[in-house]
């Protein structure tokens, strides 16, 4: 399956801001603090001003980049979004964080939504009590989110264990910290999410 292999701190800056791809790094050694100017030749440090459409771009970009999407993958949730009832920038935003690679991610069991998709790639992950690899499964309220057994005495389980009291959990999602098992307890709102990217933008770049 094709995926971005091109270093995802040259993302940030060429966003202008940081979308925090790399998880604990972005807090502690992050490159975009230190080079913040667009990558690509230094001869102009200046940020070229964006048309309307570059700056829907942008945004679609900032999307497709935070949830680790190629572009065929977040039409698929645009159309799909588009054909449910409501708005459809929420209706997309909500989407995407249905992830199960996100979920992942919310609940602290990785520092990043690259290494959470790696965990359930590789089976890690059992979701309503049977494993499965699929990063783009669109989890439903009431599924449970628990660890293989087999996983359970890898060095990266019993670091977690120690770590994951330090994280914090979203109100739409349940966290037994102490058995390291999770639940959906409600589906996302677009006002739980605040994502750092305009949905408005993203619908109207489509919608040419």
């Amino acid at each position: 399956m094709a995926r971005y292999i091109e270093a995802v701190c040259r993302v940030c800056r060429r966003s202008g801001e940081k979308l925090f791809l790399k998880g604990a790094k972005c807090y502690t050694k992050c490159t975009f603090e230190k080079r913040s100017n667009p990558p690509g030749q230094t001869v102009s440090r200046r940020r070229p001003k964006l048309s309307d459409r570059g700056l829907q771009l942008r945004e679609k970009q900032k999307a497709r980049y935070t949830y680790g999407l190629l572009e065929r993958q977040f039409r698929k949730f645009f159309n799909q979004a588009e054909r449910r009832a409501g708005v459809t920038g929420d209706n997309l935003v909500v989407l995407l964080e249905r992830r199960l690679d996100n979920i992942i991610y919310r609940l602290g069991f990785a520092d990043s939504r690259a290494q959470a998709r790696q965990l359930v790639r590789h089976g890690h992950i059992l979701l309503n009590g049977r494993k499965t690899n699929i990063p783009s499964y669109l989890v439903k309220e009431s599924d449970k989110i628990a660890w293989r057994d087999g996983s359970k005495n890898s060095e990266y389980f019993k670091t977690l264990v120690k770590s994951i009291e330090s994280k914090t959990i979203p109100s739409w999602l349940s966290l037994d910290r102490q058995n390291l098992t999770g639940q959906v307890v409600s589906l996302p709102t677009p006002e739980d999410i605040q994502p750092i990217f305009d949905a408005t933008a993203i619908v109207e770049y489509y919608s040419r």
